[in-house]
């Protein structure tokens, strides 16, 4: 399968493009290919011509989102509808990673892939505008919302809880945002069964079990060993930041599991493998 995959560089891209090491894939970044140029879109993938094209290309700073505005619609709006016109032209899927940011966080239990949507943020309304672009322009698309992604490769949760850890001993983490923790290789290997069917649609695809920030973080040090360390719980409001975040948002892998796929394991199984690879 000749497979592209855009944002190849970030977290997400780069354990893909190992994941499908077997298939003809071709990985791009903004250096290769800025995919908020429909011109250079379709140039690039009428030479390419891929089977299926991956977009893990997003701006995701959730919180300079707020301020910049024209990056953040450019990337995750305009980037997605340049992406399907081309996909529609060729006559090929588009798998697209969404959020679970499109939700509010307000419903008290897990999210289905059919719910009412409402953002809070910019950042969450960009994405949602990139699923709609998607939907209204092909129809061979595959819409994956994931969340509270962590992985070796970038910045991301677990390690900065680590070295705050060893380097401060004091951690404050908020207790009262829930989700679904999600490893990027758990991830990837479900993007590959799904690029090999013809299930399109929308799809919640993460690693099982809801927690807190506060309470991954207990997993988080428990299954690391260390000790000696300050762990308080707070409140959303005494950690305040610019863009609001779902309050409870975890995504129940409804579809996913009725088109016959096996459900990820829980967050705890891959959070081990992790902290094994990484060799906290």
């Amino acid at each position: 399968m000749r497979i592209l995959v855009t944002g190849s560089k970030g977290m997400l891209g780069t354990d893909l493009l190992s994941e499908l090491s077997s298939q003809e894939v071709c990985g791009v970044d903004i250096d290769t290919l800025d995919i908020c140029s429909l011109h250079d879109v379709i140039s690039y993938t009428h030479a390419f011509k891929p089977q299926v094209v991956i977009n893990c290309a997003a701006f995701t700073n959730v919180d300079v989102c707020e301020t910049e505005l024209i990056t953040a619609y450019k990337v995750n709006s305009i980037g997605p509808k340049n992406l399907a016109i081309a996909c529609n032209k060729l006559d090929v899927p588009l798998l697209q990673i969404s959020t679970d940011y499109i939700f509010d966080g307000e419903k008290g239990s897990e999210y289905l892939e059919g719910d009412v949507v409402n953002p809070l943020s910019v950042y969450g309304r960009s994405k949602l505008d990139g699923e709609n672009f998607i939907k209204g322009l092909t129809n061979k698309y595959f819409i994956v919302r994931t969340q509270s992604l962590y992985g070796k490769h970038g910045n991301n949760f677990v390690k900065t809880i680590l070295k705050t850890a060893r380097d401060k001993g004091i951690l404050k983490v908020v207790n009262d945002q829930t989700s679904n923790p999600t490893y990027t290789k758990d991830l990837c290997v479900a993007i590959r069964e799904l690029i090999e069917t013809e299930n399109y649609g929308t799809f919640h695809v993460t690693n099982a079990g809801a927690v807190t920030w506060y309470e991954f973080t207990k997993e988080i040090l428990k299954q690391t060993g260390i000790e000696n360390v300050s762990l308080t719980p707070c409140t959303t409001a005494e950690f305040p930041r610019p863009a609001k975040r779902p309050a409870y948002s975890p995504l129940k892998n409804f579809y996913w599991e009725l088109c016959g796929f096996r459900l990820l394991r829980d967050h705890s199984e891959a959070l081990k493998d992790y902290l094994a690879e990484m060799q906290f």
